[in-house]
């Protein structure tokens, strides 16, 4: 009974850990906090113009989504191990927006109540 319970324990413990390993979703033009496990020492960004992280201390980082896409982002402690490595994925909220066709022409609305031109980055059309 006793070794069927270290068992469920050692199971569930590499159940929690692939559950970790989930894609990292941002928003553009929106920032999230990543509290980390233990102390980092380097941070790198996979494409910095997807997204970017800001440390705030040595067990907080500030990701804030750029542009549209998938990069990734590896968080190491000062032996060089791994504390984070996963892809981030960057995309719109779309929840709150209209867009208005006119052929070739798109207008992207934010309507929080009253819809107004949103931002879009550098590439969009307005």
């Amino acid at each position: 009974m006793r070794a069927a319970s270290v068992v469920l324990m050692a199971l569930s413990a590499g159940l929690g850990s692939a559950m970790a390993d989930e894609n990292i979703k941002l928003v553009t033009n929106q920032a999230r906090v990543l509290r980390l496990a233990r102390p980092a020492d380097t941070v790198v960004i996979g494409n910095p113009d997807i997204a970017d992280a800001v440390v705030q201390d040595s067990r907080t980082v500030v990701l804030t989504g750029k542009g549209f896409g998938v990069t990734n982002i590896v968080i190491m402690d000062a032996d060089g191990s791994a504390i984070v490595d996963d892809q981030i994925v960057v995309g719109r909220d779309d929840s709150k927006t209209t867009r208005v066709y006119r052929r070739a022409n798109v207008q992207m609305l934010s309507c929080t109540p009253f819809c107004e031109n949103a931002y879009q980055g550098d590439g969009a059309v307005n």
